[in-house]
């Protein structure tokens, strides 16, 4: 990601930029690779995931290749400006974190599997990095869409803590939370499924090596 101005303070919402009411850009109907709305509908029985592991066209390939889910896009969440561009993501400003959105079938790949892709496609403790790319809006994040989530998520980072320490690495630092204050702004066109338009782009998504423990949240998720 270019255009990254090394921001590594989150802004307060009175730092942030204004934004705008709506998106001044379109966003493609389907995925290229899986053929199903990026916006929706959704069919009964699916359910949404949002992950920020770092630069997200490597990050959304991860999940677009898993067995189970049914769409994937990317974008900005959990920040404070309304509907913001990706040039004003990298500036900082405006506090997001580059996200994934995963819309998925539980009866086929289960929300902790997802979290096991999650933790084991990225360095989750770095903090405002990852890799080469710096930036807030490169934080490890999860922002979850109910209660059960929420639980398996923290339960799931409290387990690979263990492994994390045991490989010599710090606490992570990845913040899980509620995704219902903290809208999923859809990114530009270009961005999704970017890594599917451009096989041999900018792919920055690397893990640890530690491998997450199967099993790690609790089931019925």
């Amino acid at each position: 990601m270019l255009f990254s101005r090394f921001k590594t303070h989150l802004p307060a919402p009175e730092e942030a930029l204004k934004g705008r009411p709506e998106r001044d850009f379109t966003v493609p109907d389907r995925h290229t690779v899986l053929g199903n709305p990026l916006l929706g509908p959704y069919p009964d029985g699916l359910e949404i995931a949002d992950f920020g592991l770092g630069c997200f066209w490597g990050a959304e390939r991860k999940f677009w290749q898993t067995d189970g889910v049914w769409t994937t896009l990317v974008g900005y969440q959990g920040g404070h400006t309304p509907n913001p561009t990706y040039e004003e993501v990298c500036s900082g400003h405006t506090g997001h974190t580059e996200a994934v959105r995963v819309v998925f079938d539980p009866k086929v790949v289960p929300y902790t599997a997802l979290l096991k892709l999650f933790w084991e496609s990225h360095d989750p403790t770095q903090g405002f990095r990852q890799g080469n790319d710096i930036g807030t809006q490169y934080r490890s994040a999860i922002y979850t869409h109910s209660p059960a989530q929420q639980q398996a998520a923290e339960a799931s980072r409290d387990a690979y803590r263990t492994v994390l320490h045991s490989s010599g690495y710090p606490d992570p630092t990845t913040e899980i939370l509620p995704a219902t204050p903290r809208p999923f702004y859809p990114a530009e066109a270009y961005h999704q499924q970017y890594l599917d338009k451009n096989p041999a782009g900018y792919c920055g998504i690397g893990g640890t090596g530690v491998s997450c423990p199967v099993g790690v949240a609790p089931a019925g998720d």
